[in-house]
């Protein structure tokens, strides 16, 4: 079983800078894709980021690519969304989860995804 904790939300002004962590608590973190989704009120939850197991390989939403950059520490079994120039189109809750052994091509498919934390608000003031 596999339990995931967000942290690093909060209120912040357009244009600046957050980072998030998900801690996992599970065996075997360095096998799972990792992944943050969020949700805005009153929209369905959409793709932000995703790392494959070997960290090497990164997937990003069109909407937030070039700003937010996902990284992962296999040693700390946690995985990260540094979020910059922030926009209040990005106030949400986010999501990490996880699956094992997700293949890039189903990263950005959320009921592909096996985890999930409880969620952490952003929310980016104008």
């Amino acid at each position: 079983q596999v339990q995931l904790v967000e942290s690093g939300g909060g209120l912040v002004q357009a244009g600046g800078s957050l980072r998030l962590s998900c801690a996992s608590s599970g065996r075997a973190f360095s096998s799972y894709t990792m992944a943050w989704f969020r949700q805005a009120p009153g929209k369905e939850r959409e793709f932000v980021a995703a790392i494959g197991w070997t960290g090497t390989n990164t997937f990003y939403a069109d909407s937030v690519n070039g700003r937010f950059t996902i990284s992962r520490d296999n040693a700390k079994n946690t995985v990260y969304l540094q979020m910059n120039s922030l926009e209040s189109d990005d106030t949400a809750v986010y999501y990490c989860a996880a699956d094992q052994y997700l293949s890039a091509y189903a990263a950005q498919r959320s009921y592909e995804y096996d985890y999930w934390g409880q969620g952490t608000q952003v929310t980016v003031s104008s």
